[in-house]
């Protein structure tokens, strides 16, 4: 399974959680749609267990919109993105960037892509300065 399917795995796992907070979402999705990837495992228990950091980093970059008020969509995007581009050794910032602009105008509109886009390229550059 390529990476990005499997990154498409957690995204899903982790839009589901915004609904249905389970423990047991990844045995339901295994049962029920098919085998969860381990890098999408790691990708979503991951985020779970870094969640308010998380968002306290999106909160400070995105000084427009409240958490609470950005589409599920685009939250969870941004979530996982920025999870890869902090915890994830071996990924550059860019490949993750480019990946949630794909899964924002996959499951949102180009406005989420292009929000998306905005927020995670000024955590980037904030990065490397």
């Amino acid at each position: 399974m390529k990476r990005n399917e499997q990154r498409e795995q957690a995204f899903i796992l982790l839009f589901e959680y915004l609904f249905l907070p389970q423990d047991d979402l990844v045995a339901i999705y295994d049962e029920n749609i098919g085998t969860v990837s381990d890098y999408a495992k790691e990708l979503y228990t991951g985020v779970l267990a870094n969640l308010d950091k998380l968002d306290e980093t999106l909160a400070s970059y995105s000084k427009k919109w409240k958490l609470n008020r950005l589409p599920k969509v685009s939250l969870t995007v941004l979530r996982l993105a920025l999870y890869e581009m902090e915890f994830v050794d071996d990924l550059p910032d860019s490949v993750a960037i480019n990946e949630a602009v794909e899964l924002a105008k996959k499951y949102g509109s180009q406005e989420d892509a292009s929000f998306i886009n905005g927020v995670l390229g000024a955590v980037s550059r904030s990065k490397a300065e």
